[in-house]
């Protein structure tokens, strides 16, 4: 729900300023429980030292050579889990005998949990780039899936009237009229579909380790192992920066955009 106590103008200012508090927020919380002592510096260290531990990190360049990798997978799995998502939504969408044979299979593989794919795709792909594609994209492609036919079953019946009253039926009433109302929902299923990815990716290089492919989950994975609070902090950091980035500059950017297309207020 919106708030109506601040004109657009003032929550177009404020917008890109609100993230930026609530990380200040949180890192002065982070402050105040390391300054109470309930955990010894040695175990959780403050942001001062998780600071300078970061700034090292990225002048050495350990930092962008992890993320490349990561953002690699990331981007790859992703990709794969949209091709794969929505043709599957757009099948089950188009003919109904097909969604009543596979769609309780996809509601259930989208609550299944992406870390448990693992011993199966480790079984199938041993220890490999491969094995952690094939858990991202199956974590995310169902849930992509899904909320593109949940996005055909929210469009307003007088839409699919209108559509037939200008002559549409069969593919033409799909592709012209069903398809392009479901945008703004599959979008929003990508959107979720990402933080199933991301989940999922982090999960696989904390479990499946390259040794020639530095990642932001094998550098967390080797600071856990040597007992290395501020590198942990750090590279959890770094993860959850760029989770933070992808969806205010990616994913809300695209959003806004079609919302606007689409003549629509968007929810936040």
């Amino acid at each position: 729900m919106q708030s109506t106590n601040l004109s657009p103008g003032a929550r177009r200012w404020l917008s890109p300023f609100a993230p930026l508090l609530s990380v200040l927020g949180f890192v002065a919380l982070w402050a105040c429980v390391v300054q109470l002592g309930i955990w010894p510096e040695y175990v959780l260290p403050g942001p001062a030292a998780v600071g300078a531990r970061l700034v090292t990190e990225i002048g050495a360049g350990s930092v962008w050579s992890a993320c490349g990798t990561t953002l690699g997978r990331a981007a790859t799995g992703l990709a794969i889990s949209i091709a794969v998502g929505a043709s599957l939504g757009l099948l089950l969408g188009r003919f109904q005998l097909a969604r009543a044979a596979i769609g309780p299979l996809l509601s259930g593989l989208q609550t299944v949990p992406s870390v448990t794919w693992f011993p199966l795709a480790i079984l199938l792909f041993q220890l490999s780039e491969q094995a952690i594609l094939a858990v991202v994209v199956l974590g995310a492609a169902p849930s992509i899936a899904v909320s593109l036919l949940d996005s055909f079953d929210r469009l307003p019946p007088i839409l699919v009237r209108a559509g037939r009253a200008m002559g549409l039926s069969g593919f033409a009433l799909f592709r012209h009229v069903l398809l392009p109302g479901a945008m703004p929902g599959f979008v929003t299923g990508v959107k979720q579909g990402w933080a199933f990815a991301w989940r999922s990716l982090m999960a696989g290089e904390l479990l499946v380790l390259i040794g020639d492919r530095p990642s932001l989950g094998a550098k967390l994975h080797f600071a856990r192992e040597l007992s290395d609070p501020e590198g942990l902090l750090a590279w959890l950091a770094v993860i959850l920066g760029i989770g933070v980035v992808v969806d205010l500059v990616v994913f809300r950017t695209i959003e806004q955009r079609l919302y606007e297309r689409h003549g629509l207020r968007p929810s936040r």
